[in-house]
C-alpha cells in the first residue's frame, strides 16, 4: 500500500477541477516557423553529412577528374572541353544531391525515421528544404576542385568561375528536390537507390557528353535534365565575351525546376509521412 501526501493531492485537486470544467485537453505550444526550423534542419543534416559522407565526396570529385582525363584523349579544346568541364563539375552536384538524396529519402522512409521528423513541430517544408540544402551545399568544395582542374587540363579560362556560386545552389536545388522527391516515392528503399543511380547516370551520359556529338532524340531529353542548364550556364562563361542574357536564361531555369521540384519533394513528405 502506497502513501500520497495530502498536499499532493490538494495541489492535483484545482488542475483536475479546470479540465472537467473546460473539457478539453491542456493547449500545445505553437508551431516552429519556417525560418528558424530550416535553419535547424539544415545545421544538423549539414553535421551528419560532414561525418558520413566526406569520403563519397571524394569519390564524385576523382570520378569527375577521372571522366575528364579519359575525355582529354578525344576532345582538344574548343566548345567540345566546355562542355566536358562544365559536365564533370555539374556531376559531382548531382552525385550528391540527386544520388545520395534519394537513397537517404528512401531509407529513411523505409526505417521509419519519417516518424520521428513527424513528431517535432516543424514544418514539412523545413525537413526537406533543409536537408536538400545541407545536401547541396555539400557538393560545393568537390565542384570548385572539380572546375579548377578542368580549366587547367584543359586550357580553359579561370575568369569567370565566381559563376559558380550560382550554379551549385540553383542546380544544386534543382537536383535535390528531384532526388528527395525519388526517394520519397519510390515504395521500397532498393528502388529508391536505383532511381538516385539512373538520375546520375543520365546527369553523366547526357551532361558531360558534348552535345553537338548527340542524336536529335538524345538532345530533346536532355532538355528534361534539371542539370543541364547548369552546366549550359557554366559551359557559356568560357568563351571570350559570355553572353550573359543566355547565361541568366539558364540560371532562371534552374531556379524555376528547383522550386517545382522542392514543391514535389514537400508534397511527397506529407504523403509519406501520414502512412
Amino acid at each position: 500500500m502506497s502513501v500520497v501526501p495530502a498536499d499532493a493531492l490538494r495541489g492535483a485537486a484545482p488542475a483536475a477541477e479546470e479540465r472537467h470544467v473546460t473539457g478539453r485537453p491542456a493547449e500545445l505550444g505553437p508551431r516552429a516557423r519556417l525560418w528558424p526550423s530550416l535553419v535547424a534542419v539544415y545545421r544538423a543534416q549539414l553535421s551528419r553529412a560532414r561525418v558520413a559522407r566526406i569520403p563519397l565526396l571524394f569519390v564524385a570529385t576523382f570520378q569527375s577528374i577521372g571522366i575528364m582525363i579519359l575525355m582529354r584523349g578525344v576532345v582538344d579544346g574548343g566548345g567540345e572541353a566546355q562542355a566536358v568541364v562544365a559536365g564533370s563539375a555539374v556531376l559531382v552536384v548531382a552525385f550528391v544531391a540527386l544520388n545520395l538524396l534519394a537513397q537517404y529519402f528512401g531509407q529513411l522512409r523505409a526505417s521509419g525515421g519519417l516518424d520521428h521528423y513527424a513528431t517535432l513541430p516543424v514544418p514539412p517544408a523545413a525537413v526537406v528544404l533543409g536537408t536538400a540544402g545541407a545536401y547541396a551545399s555539400f557538393t560545393a568544395p568537390g565542384t570548385v576542385v572539380t572546375a579548377v582542374f578542368g580549366c587547367l587540363l584543359f586550357g580553359l579560362p579561370m575568369t569567370h568561375l565566381w559563376v559558380l556560386l550560382a550554379v551549385i545552389p540553383l542546380a544544386g536545388a534543382a537536383l535535390a528536390g528531384l532526388g528527395a522527391a525519388l526517394g520519397l516515392l519510390a515504395p521500397r528503399p532498393e528502388f529508391a537507390t536505383l532511381l538516385g543511380q539512373l538520375g546520375m547516370s543520365a546527369a553523366l551520359l547526357l551532361g558531360v557528353l558534348p552535345p553537338e556529338r548527340m542524336p536529335q532524340l538524345v538532345r530533346l531529353a536532355r532538355d528534361l535534365l534539371p542539370s543541364t542548364y547548369g552546366v549550359e550556364a557554366f559551359a557559356r562563361t568560357f568563351g571570350e565575351r559570355p553572353d550573359w542574357g543566355f547565361v541568366l536564361g539558364d540560371l532562371a531555369v534552374c531556379a524555376a525546376v528547383g522550386v517545382i521540384s522542392l514543391a514535389v519533394a514537400t508534397w511527397a513528405y506529407r504523403r509519406a509521412a501520414v502512412r
